[in-house]
């Protein structure tokens, strides 16, 4: 039997509260807290439903069945889930007695709709200047991190970013889950693999960028850095591998550069402090920091570059766009964009020797 039916059936036999849901495009996330308490996500904001299971063993059940769809388990000794559905959503499960109100369910859908800069332009996402920013940053291969929170739409901007990928090269996309759905001529997907029952087996993401990286890429992708692998990436980013890019955790650019720096001293006790850093800040050179805000919105924060670190051992990150003041207008939303802050970028002479047309003028500060 095919994922795809597995999970249909699961759905029939188990799901029946939830299935209307995951039919709704206007949901895009399911959370179940215990039986009894069922949330969706619509455009960004969190509403409680009148639906229910009938009881902790029917939750049980369904959560087993799509564990077993995907060929995961979820028991006792392996109270957590997380995995990737036959249909690309995300599905996360914790269970008593970890979980003390009852199983707790969460399933983020996957769209098939293709999003596309003229799509976050139209949104106020971005604008169309830090769109052909970006557009440029590809271009010219500059080494990206992508950094939000949870739901901020990470994945999304990463994907949305592969695709402005020059024609021609040959990319590497390495991810826990396999999430990120790149239209590319020459590309090749790696998903890391569980522990068996017997903890054998088991292949992380730091395994498979040690063996990309014999595999002649020109540009490495990690859906999400969380781990040791960060060192891994940056080492990749700073022996020739230019245009690399990767998702992480945090609030801010100036945080994103700390928590990979964070991540990186786990994967090799032997590297100093001070190396570390000169690693980091010469490997990254623009961070992309999203958000969610109170609206529902999801909007490019900031676009930052990253100069190197200071001799205190900070980081010298410096904005190039910074999203202005939100004002909320009548009907809720928030009203602002994302505007030059009057900073160069260092590469300004790349954008010009390769005649690209984005002069000067387009950092400058508006008044």
């Amino acid at each position: 039997m095919s994922g795809q039916s597995a999970f249909r059936d699961a759905i029939r036999q188990n799901l029946g509260p939830i299935a209307s849901l995951l039919d709704d495009n206007s949901v895009s996330e399911i959370l179940v807290n215990g039986h009894s308490e069922i949330f969706v996500e619509k455009k960004g904001k969190l509403e409680k439903t009148a639906l229910q299971f009938a009881d902790e063993d029917s939750l049980r059940a369904a959560v087993n069945s799509i564990a077993q769809s995907v060929g995961r388990r979820i028991n006792f000794d392996e109270p957590r889930l997380d995995a990737r559905l036959p249909d690309g959503s995300r599905i996360a499960a914790v269970i008593p007695p970890c979980s003390l109100k009852g199983t707790t369910l969460s399933i983020r859908k996957f769209t098939q709709s293709k999003v596309s800069l003229a799509d976050y332009i139209k949104s106020g996402t971005l604008t169309e200047d830090a769109a052909r920013f970006m557009d440029i940053c590809m271009f010219l291969g500059k080494n990206v991190i992508v950094s939000g929170g949870t739901g901020s739409g990470k994945t999304t901007l990463l994907t949305l970013l592969c695709t402005r990928i020059p024609r021609g090269q040959r990319i590497i996309v390495i991810e826990d889950s396999n999430e990120l759905k790149i239209d590319y001529e020459h590309v090749v997907f790696f998903e890391t693999r569980m522990a068996d029952a017997v903890g054998k087996g088991e292949v992380t993401i730091r395994d498979l960028l040690k063996s990309s990286l014999r595999l002649r890429p020109d540009r490495i992708i990690v859906g999400e850095v969380r781990s040791s692998e960060a060192l891994e990436l940056i080492n990749a980013m700073n022996t020739g591998h230019k245009g690399c890019l990767g998702t992480v955790h945090a609030n801010s650019p100036e945080d994103a550069i700390i928590r990979l720096e964070a991540l990186a001293q786990g994967g090799d006790s032997k590297i100093s402090e001070k190396a570390l850093v000169s690693q980091v800040a010469s490997a990254i050179d623009i961070i992309i920091q999203i958000s969610r805000y109170s609206d529902g919105s999801r909007r490019i924060a900031a676009i930052s570059e990253v100069l190197g670190h200071n001799p205190d051992g900070s980081y010298q990150v410096v904005p190039l766009f910074t999203l202005s003041r939100l004002v909320r207008r009548p009907d809720g939303s928030l009203d602002g964009k994302l505007q030059p802050t009057g900073n160069l970028p260092s590469f300004i002479a790349e954008i010009e020797d390769n005649n690209l047309p984005f002069p000067r003028s387009k950092f400058q500060q508006v008044a």
